[in-house]
């Protein structure tokens, strides 16, 4: 069986390996293909035999999939699968998979550590304060920008899904309300801290807005 990665780099920077996918057959690693479908005669070419084909940020349109006459199984190796034409694949009966928990964690984290960037600037105070700004203040209290407590204000979160809910795990225990947004409700999320509302009731009352959704 012929595997091709094609955009491996994205995947595995040199710190993982490919050991495990080799067991299960003839194993090609492209670092890098195409990421704005701009070059399917290369995606063709790279994968033109497979019958495997792993994907993470490299476009498998409806024309590179109908000129993949092996293909069976494509991987999409993210949490979104809006790269590969579902509807080609199906036709051709061509199994196709996304991990969607991969990042959940690791996102809500990231989202959670701007905004305490954004209300305490922890960035700018310490160069401040290695610069010796602190130091030569007359006053023992000593901050360039406004700080912001983020316990009982409201955090609007659009998109509910996976990386929307431990975003809101992560503000509730910070002390702020949630309000969330999403076309698909689930009532049993819902808390003293946490409910779902419309989208016109989220963005007049939150004080900050994640947007967890397909822009």
């Amino acid at each position: 069986m012929k595997i091709v990665v094609l955009d491996g780099y994205t995947l595995n920077p040199g710190d993982l390996s490919w050991e495990g996918f080799e067991r299960f057959g003839d194993l090609t690693v492209y670092d890098r293909t195409c990421y704005d479908g701009s070059r399917e005669d290369l995606v063709i070419e790279r994968a033109r035999e497979a019958e495997v084909v792993l994907t993470n940020k490299t476009i498998l349109s409806r024309k590179v999939i109908e000129s993949l006459p092996q293909l069976k199984y494509i991987g999409v190796l993210a949490t979104g699968y809006n790269v590969v034409d579902i509807e080609a694949a199906r036709e051709r009966g061509i199994v196709v998979t996304n991990v969607p928990t991969y990042g959940t964690e690791a996102v809500a984290q990231m989202a959670i550590a701007l905004l305490l960037e954004m209300c305490h600037h922890v960035g700018a105070h310490s160069e401040s304060v290695k610069k010796g700004e602190w130091a030569s203040n007359p006053d023992w209290c000593y901050w360039k920008y406004p700080l912001i407590e983020l316990a009982g204000k409201t955090m609007g979160i659009i998109g509910y899904g996976r990386i929307g809910q431990a975003t809101g795990r992560i503000a509730q225990a910070l002390g702020m309300k949630v309000l969330a947004y999403d076309k698909y409700v689930n009532k049993d999320l819902e808390s003293d801290t946490m409910r779902y509302v419309e989208l016109d009731e989220l963005l007049a009352q939150a004080d900050v807005i994640a947007l967890h959704c397909l822009l």
